[in-house]
């Protein structure tokens, strides 16, 4: 996602003076569908005289205890609470430096509390919205389109285009004949050959992105033989991952050294991965015990991703480097609705996988994979590497927070639940027509602030359908993308960069330790249905994900992956 106008993912969010600063509201408002513009408006005589009857709702409804935790909870909350319709409060077992930036991301945004309860039970909410965002859904066509439509009442800037069209290709060369075509207006990642093809046609225009992306191998460490950690190890120094790189990936793409961009503060601390070195790996496989006799299973998805712009091609690059260390390798090319669901679920024993940045900060990257609310793709957790993680997610000290990350990317190459391959770059591509276009580092573009010259609809090409839109219970990129133009959360990312602002919450701010975050709502917000956004719906948002008990905790797969990943843990989890 050339670009004229970008924050650098070097933006530092680890320290105290940073987080309070990046909180208060003393920034210009920013455009709708990231940071919606502030209207001006007052709260209403009506909603003062309503106050006093206003119900504001806790969950729990006694704080859990953070010293003596429930069985099983891992998690950084203690309670959430509404101390009137306009505040909500978070109250942390520990301090978070990453809050604000966590609280941005899609996953968060807010659901109207009645509509979560009318339309959870029976997974309606997966296909049907209700948010506060300027685009709202006006029908999905399974296996063909996805159409919004702009939000006549939307409380911020509205939407220029009127009509938003979504559609889909796994195959780059197929999303390119369309926007060729003037089928779409824009596209997602071009593929690596295309890219001189874009430049050459003055109709059309290229749209960078950056390499804030790590493509890797992981492994179940549940499953033999790969819960053999030498084996892992000869593995990681047997691959050539210069050869991938250099065959597959676009210009600006790089071998990853450290399973974390170093654009990302804390990324590149501690020792380079491993030097390919197939003698060693060969001899350190036999050493190992390795039975060279059986073939073993490598899955895939055929899905384009940021990180991933050949997967097939890769996959078999990858089982002729295990063919050269003497394995057998069979490929598995699985179906992209269900694949993230069966790797979270520690399905699958080795598999391709690869992440792009919702944040810039260690714990997006590391905790997400390696942490105490980690999902199960990579088997049992290393307990010395979730020990330090959590550690390095509450330290106010930015010197001390560099060593300990420096302890977990150490940690990370000896045990080698995956293997970095390449932090790949990725472009856009667009009718050179369409101005406003500012593509995000972290996938998140925004569509209301971009004008199609004299057409009324934007059509844009994504490499897979959506999932689903019930945000909550997705970690899949394009099914995040379209949450976003619906529903908005308390805070968002700038416009094309990564600096958090402030959507639905005028302002967050932290007590002096940092163990309670207080949200000011902006008032007069209203839901698409009409509802009045208010903090109990905060409160229930939140709630529906974090208590693997409460009712609305229902979901698409049921995996509801990010909400450990980036508050540590459920409350009530169920049994492993």
């Amino acid at each position: 996602m050339s670009r004229t106008s970008r924050w650098s993912p070097l933006a530092v969010i680890g320290t105290v003076a940073i987080v309070v600063g990046a909180c208060g509201a003393s920034a210009s408002p920013a455009p709708s569908g990231t940071a919606a513009a502030s209207t001006g408006a007052s709260a209403p005589a009506s909603q003062a005289a309503s106050a006093a009857a206003y119900a504001a709702a806790s969950y729990p409804e006694a704080a859990v205890s953070c010293t003596s935790k429930p069985a099983g909870y891992t998690g950084e909350f203690s309670q959430i609470k509404a101390i009137d319709a306009n505040t909500v409060e978070f109250d942390l077992c520990a301090p978070d430096v990453s809050f604000l930036a966590k609280l941005a991301f899609a996953t968060n945004g807010i659901q109207d509390s009645a509509w979560l309860d009318a339309h959870a039970a029976d997974k309606s909410y997966v296909k049907t919205t209700n948010g506060t965002g300027p685009y709202m859904l006006k029908e999905w066509v399974a296996g063909d389109h996805i159409t919004m439509v702009a939000n006549p009442n939307y409380w911020g800037t509205k939407a220029i285009a009127q009509t938003l069209i979504f559609k889909w290709s796994d195959t780059a060369a197929q999303r390119l004949t369309e926007l060729q075509s003037g089928a779409a207006d824009g596209i997602d990642n071009v593929g690596t050959d295309d890219y001189a093809t874009v430049k050459a046609d003055s109709s059309l225009a290229l749209i960078n992105r950056d390499a804030f992306t790590t493509l890797y191998l992981g492994f179940n460490r549940n499953d033999a033989p790969w819960d053999n950690e030498k084996v892992r190890q000869a593995i990681a120094m047997g691959l050539d991952r210069k050869r991938i790189n250099d065959t597959f990936d676009p210009a600006g793409s790089t071998v990853a050294d450290y399973f974390t961009p170093c654009s990302v503060v804390g990324g590149c601390e501690g020792d380079k991965w491993y030097d390919t070195n197939v003698a060693t790996a060969k001899q350190m496989l036999t050493d190992a015990g390795f039975d060279f006799s059986k073939t073993y299973d490598l899955y895939f998805r055929p899905k384009v991703r940021p990180y991933v712009p050949n997967p097939p091609g890769i996959a078999q690059d990858i089982q002729a480097q295990f063919k050269d260390l003497g394995i057998t390798i069979k490929l598995h090319s699985e179906d992209n609705a269900t694949y993230l669901s069966n790797s979270s679920k520690g399905q699958y024993s080795m598999f391709l996988l690869g992440w792009q940045g919702d944040y810039p900060d260690m714990t997006d990257w590391v905790d997400y994979h390696f942490g105490a609310g980690a999902n199960s793709a990579f088997g049992k957790k290393f307990d010395d590497i979730t020990a330090i993680l959590t550690k390095a997610a509450s330290e106010l000290d930015p010197t001390a927070r560099l060593g300990e990350y420096k302890d977990a990317n150490n940690l990370i190459r000896q045990h080698v639940p995956m293997i970095p391959l390449i932090h790949a770059a990725s472009a856009m591509a667009w009718k050179a027509d369409v101005t406003g276009v500012k593509a995000s580092p972290l996938g998140n573009d925004v569509f209301s602030v971009m004008q199609p010259a004299d057409r009324t609809q934007i059509v844009f090409q994504q490499n897979a359908e959506t999932s689903g839109l019930y945000c909550g219970d997705e970690s899949d990129g394009d099914s995040l993308r379209n949450c976003e133009q619906i529903y908005e959360s308390l805070y968002g990312y700038e416009l094309g960069g990564t600096k958090t602002v402030p959507v639905l919450a005028d302002k967050c701010e932290p007590n002096a330790d940092g163990t309670k975050w207080t949200c000011n709502l902006h008032p007069g917000v209203k839901f698409q249905d009409g509802s009045t956004f208010d903090a109990n719906d905060v409160v229930a948002t939140f709630a529906a994900q974090w208590d693997a008990k409460n009712k609305n905790h229902v979901g698409n797969a049921g995996t509801f992956d990010y909400f450990p990943a980036l508050w540590g843990g459920f409350l009530n989890p169920p049994a492993s």
